[in-house]
C-alpha cells in the first residue's frame, strides 16, 4: 500500500521504464485523497524506433480491485503512434492510502475529479490546449465510469474504447431492482459496512503468475480474494447501470470488446482461462446499443474478462480489432502542409513593381456584348 505523500513532479514508478505523477484531490471524510497518473518514462535523446506521432492521447482507467500493470497495452498504443497514460483512481493501487477504505465512493461522479485532474496534465481540460485527439479506454468498472463521464461532456473526447465494461449487473436488471431498495437503506445507515464476499479468487487464479496465469500482480493492490464490497459503493454502481439502461447518447464512436462466453464463478474450471468469469457478457452485450448512436461490438472467442490479458493468440485478435477500428474512426493526423515557396524576387516586385504593368503582360479583350433588340420589336432567331 502506498505510503508516500503527494508529489508535484514525475518520479520513477514500480513498473520498470515507467514514471508516475501524484495528483492531489479534494480531501473527503476519510482524509487526504490522491489519484496517480502513469506513463512511460521519456527516452534520453528520444526513441529512434518510436512510431510516427499520430496526434492521439490515450487515457486508460482500470476496473474494480485493480490498478495499471498492463505494460503491453501501453506498448500496443505506442506502436499506433499514440501517447499512452494510465490513471489509478483514488483508493486504488498507487493511490491507496492506509487511512482509506479500498475503492470506496458513494457516487461514480466522484471520479470526475480524478479524470479531470489527469486530463489537465494531458492538455485536455475543459479548455483544450494540446490540439491532439483524445481516446478514453476503460476496463470493467472503469468502462462504466468513463461511459458516464463522456455522456455528460459532449465534445471533450474523440473516441471511447471499452474493455469488458460493467454496463449491467450479473443478475441483469431484475437482480438490480430486487437488491437496490435494501442496498439504499443499508447505504444510508452503514455505508462502509461489508457485504458478503462472492469473489472466490478464481479470476485471480486465471490471471496471476503465482497460479495458472501469466501476469505479475501486486497482492497489496490486487488481493487474491478481492475486497469486500460496501453497500454505498454497490448502490452507486446500480445507479450508474440504470442510467446506461435508459440510454447515454454518447456522441463519439465507441468500441466495445467482450468475450464470446461467460463462466459462472461458483467453482474452478479450466474454461475460466478462455471466458469471462466476472461478468455475464450476454447482459452486458444487451446494454451496448444504449451507449450511443455509433457503437461497434466485438465478441472475441477465447477472451478473458480483461481481454488484453488473454492468451497471446487472442490478444493478437484484440490488437487487430482495435487497430482496424482506430484506423476507421480515429485516423492518424495528416502531416502538416509545407508552406508554398515564394517566387524568386517576389519582394522586388512588391516593392518596385506595384502599379506597373508588365511589358509582356497580355490583356484579354473584353467579351463582346450581345446586341439588344430594338424596343417594340421581337427578337427573331436566325437560321
Amino acid at each position: 500500500m502506498e505510503q508516500s505523500g503527494t508529489s508535484s513532479a514525475w518520479e520513477p514508478d514500480v513498473l520498470p521504464g515507467f514514471e508516475r505523477l501524484t495528483l492531489p484531490l479534494e480531501p473527503d471524510f476519510e482524509g487526504d485523497v490522491v489519484a496517480t497518473l502513469v506513463r512511460r518514462a521519456p527516452e534520453p535523446g528520444g526513441d529512434e524506433d518510436a512510431a510516427p506521432d499520430a496526434g492521439i492521447d490515450v487515457l486508460y482507467v482500470h476496473g474494480w480491485v485493480d490498478y495499471f500493470f498492463q505494460t503491453h497495452l501501453a506498448a500496443f498504443w505506442e506502436r499506433q503512434g499514440a501517447r499512452f497514460y494510465a490513471l489509478d483512481l483514488r483508493k486504488y493501487g498507487r493511490s491507496l492510502r492506509e487511512h482509506q477504505t479500498p475503492g470506496f465512493v458513494t457516487a461514480l461522479a466522484t471520479y470526475d475529479e480524478d479524470i479531470e485532474a489527469a486530463l489537465a496534465v494531458l492538455g485536455h481540460g475543459p479548455k483544450a490546449s494540446s490540439g491532439r485527439r483524445l481516446v478514453l479506454m476503460g476496463h470493467s468498472t472503469g468502462g462504466l465510469v468513463l461511459s458516464l463521464w463522456v455522456s455528460h461532456r459532449p465534445g471533450r473526447a474523440d473516441a471511447l474504447v471499452l474493455n469488458s465494461p460493467w454496463l449491467e449487473f450479473q443478475t441483469r436488471s431484475v437482480g438490480r431492482w430486487m437488491l437496490e431498495p435494501g442496498l439504499r437503506a443499508q447505504a444510508a445507515l452503514a455505508p462502509r459496512s461489508h457485504l458478503v464476499n462472492v469473489d472466490l479468487g478464481f479470476y485471480t487464479r486465471s490471471v496471476s503468475r503465482r497460479f495458472d496465469g501469466a501476469w505479475d500482480i501486486d497482492q497489496a493492490w490486487r488481493p487474491d480474494m478481492g475486497w469486500r464490497t460496501t453497500p454505498a459503493w454497490l448502490s452507486a454502481i446500480f445507479q450508474g447501470q440504470e442510467r446506461v439502461s435508459r440510454g447515454l447518447g454518447i456522441d463519439v464512436p465507441v468500441l466495445v470488446l467482450l468475450s464470446a462466453r461467460s463462466t459462472a464463478p461458483v467453482r474452478w474450471s479450466p474454461e475460466m482461462m478462455t471466458t469471462d468469469s466476472v461478468l455475464e457478457v450476454g447482459g452486458v452485450a444487451r446494454r451496448v446499443p444504449a451507449l450511443g448512436s455509433l457503437v461497434t461490438l466485438v465478441r472475441i472467442d477465447g477472451a478473458m474478462h480483461d481481454v488484453t490479458l488473454s492468451a497471446p493468440a487472442v490478444r493478437d485478435v484484440v490488437w487487430r480489432e482495435i487497430s482496424r477500428w482506430t484506423g476507421a474512426y480515429v485516423p492518424a493526423a495528416p502531416p502538416a502542409a509545407e508552406p508554398e515557396p515564394q517566387r524568386a524576387a517576389a519582394w522586388w516586385r512588391r516593392t518596385f513593381g506595384r502599379g506597373r504593368r508588365s511589358r509582356r503582360a497580355v490583356t484579354a479583350p473584353a467579351p463582346a456584348r450581345s446586341p439588344r433588340p430594338a424596343r417594340g420589336r421581337s427578337a427573331r432567331p436566325t437560321a
